[in-house]
This record gives structure tokens, sequence and C-alpha cells, in this order.
């Protein structure tokens, strides 16, 4: 049986590794319930399609900000 990447099922370790965070940052944002997840007794599991959808909705006025900047440096 063959998992597609949009409804794969990532441990700690592989959301920290996906996100390029340490572990200790998942952690600290699940405490937080910052983070969506769901657990299996007791070890969190992370869907990777609602990982990208909570990462696209984090400070979206970022990339508008960042975008206005380097126009700002052009002559």
């Amino acid at each position: 049986m063959e998992r597609s990447k949009e409804s794969e099922i990532l441990t700690v370790t592989e959301l920290a590794e996906y996100l390029r965070v340490h572990r200790s940052t998942i952690y600290r944002l699940l405490k937080a319930r910052k983070l969506p997840a769901f657990r299996i007794g007791s070890d969190w599991r992370f869907n990777r399609e609602h990982i990208d959808e909570w990462r696209l909705k984090q400070d979206p006025g970022w990339a508008d900000a960042a975008e206005a900047e380097g126009k700002k440096d052009e002559p």
C-alpha cells in the first residue's frame, strides 16, 4: 500500500526534521497548543497536510513585509 505525502503521519522527530527545528521546539509548541497534533497512547503524531496548512497560516504578513523590503532597496 502506497502512502501519499499529503496524508503522511509524522513523529516528533520527523516533524522536527521537516520543519528544521529542534525537538524541544516541537514540544514547546505542543504545550502551548499551537500545533495541530493528535496522540496515540503517549506519543504525539502529526498529519503532514495539517502541518503544511498551519505553516502557511503563521504570520501571513511576513511575506508581504519581506517583499516590501526588497522593493524598497531597488533603485
